[in-house]
């Protein structure tokens, strides 16, 4: 027997899977473009730009818009309350025992009775109008923007005195807006006023001392309300020993609508018990509209910037015809030259995703730095409470938005990768070599 008889056969060489080593090596190096082939890395790089730059855009809008929706509805919440309750409850005699109960529902982390009117108030010539807010001392607390804005000294006069005092408290736009300061004299004018004999006197108006100037952080609210003791209040707008409603904090306020019936129980038959979602419905509704809309059409700029991968794919195909060819003749698969271009695309979305999750991510954690740079360098106001509700730019980074950003991003630039990958796996070799 020869030795050719008795020769082991050679191992079958097992054939490399799908993405392997080879095809995204080379999907790599096609992108690294030599000079002559300088226009496949030039829309290559606008690929990339313009990808990393709709990303950080989106990212960025969306969590500014995000902040803005936490942080204005916070300040909301905390100036209005999360729950109220109205009803028959306030004139019983059984109240102050119901208030007890439903602070010792489990949740609840405050409860205020107050009485809101309308009032005018006028100081040096000045007038306008707005909302008396009655609330007890000890309750000026769960008001927390209000509360922390105000010093120890202003804190101590609230309610001081016969009545609760004649010391006020109000904001800092109504302040600026009439020239008044701690210790100016406003006076307020009701349109009700106090019953007597001779029935309701109408029209009353007294001057009151300003205790203190609150800043909430919210333009309107600071402009719109007062707050003064709620014994002098009932007493001033013909309200003695009246509640409007009890007012209430809860520790989840998104969760509230698990403590509408505890409320209720607690407040007694033929209470009527409401949440914030009741009272900032359309504001709520506005809000997530908005966010929305704006998700879907800065979504529309990732789209648009990914399909300039299209150009660059189609560009690279044309100029790598030949080595297509050689790579079909040598064994290469159609799926395989279909994987390779397909790699050169999306490695181009990948990378401007990961550059844009970056550059987006470090604009919202630093937005408070650049806002104030801005303004420095250029010597005027970027964010006006008066008209943004806020004194400052909110960025709140969400991981839910920010993987949707990343997943979107790679889908559409996948997805603009596939059409002239598929094309180029269709070359003819034969035909692709004729001309060579």
């Amino acid at each position: 027997m020869t030795d050719a008889a008795t020769a082991v056969p050679p191992p079958a060489v097992k054939p490399a899977g799908p993405f392997s080593a080879w095809e995204i090596g080379l999907a790599l190096r096609y992108l690294r473009a030599k000079r002559k082939e300088g226009g496949v890395a030039l829309i290559a790089i606008i690929s990339f730009v313009g990808i990393m730059l709709a990303v950080a855009v989106l990212i960025s809008v969306m969590s500014i818009m995000a902040g803005f929706r936490s942080e204005l509805l916070g300040r909301m919440l905390s100036f209005n309350g999360h729950m109220y309750v109205q009803g028959p409850v306030l004139t019983s005699p059984d109240r102050d025992a119901a208030l007890k109960r439903i602070s010792d529902v489990p949740g609840v982390v405050s409860v205020s009775p107050l009485t809101e009117s309308p009032a005018m108030f006028r100081a040096g010539g000045q007038m306008t109008g707005g909302v008396v807010r009655g609330v007890r001392p000890q309750d000026l607390a769960s008001t927390k923007f209000v509360y922390d804005s105000l010093t120890p000294e202003m804190r101590a006069a609230f309610g001081r005195g016969e009545y609760g005092g004649d010391n006020i408290l109000i904001g800092k736009a109504l302040a600026d807006q009439m020239g008044l300061s701690v210790g100016s004299a406003l006076s307020i004018y009701s349109p009700t006023g106090a019953d007597s004999a001779f029935g309701n006197l109408g029209g009353l108006e007294k001057t009151y001392r300003i205790g203190g100037i609150f800043s909430s952080g919210t333009a309107d609210y600071d402009r719109a309300f007062i707050f003064m003791p709620l014994e002098q209040a009932q007493l001033f707008f013909g309200k003695e020993g009246v509640w409007d409603v009890i007012e209430m904090k809860v520790a989840e306020p998104d969760q509230v609508e698990t403590l509408l019936t505890p409320v209720q129980k607690a407040a007694g038959a033929g209470s009527i018990v409401t949440d914030w979602r009741n009272r900032l419905a359309a504001f709520w509704g506005a809000l997530k509209v908005e966010r929305v809309a704006m998700s879907i059409i800065l979504g529309l700029v990732v789209a648009i910037a990914a399909m300039n991968i299209i150009s660059g794919i189609v560009m690279l195909v044309k100029n790598k015809t030949r080595d297509i060819a050689i790579l079909r003749t040598v064994g290469a698969s159609p799926s395989s030259i279909l994987r390779i271009f397909f790699v050169s695309g999306a490695a181009i979305g990948i990378g401007g995703t990961i550059a844009g999750l970056v550059l987006g991510l470090l604009f919202c954690l630093n937005i408070g730095a650049i806002q104030h740079f801005i303004e420095g360098l250029l010597g005027v106001q970027l964010f006006n409470a008066d008209v943004y509700m806020l004194d400052a730019i909110p960025a709140l980074v969400d991981p839910w938005d920010v993987t949707w950003v990343a997943v979107f991003s790679f889908f559409m630039s996948c997805l603009a990768s596939l059409p002239p990958s598929w094309n180029a796996s269709r070359i003819d070799p034969v035909e692709a070599l004729r001309f060579e």
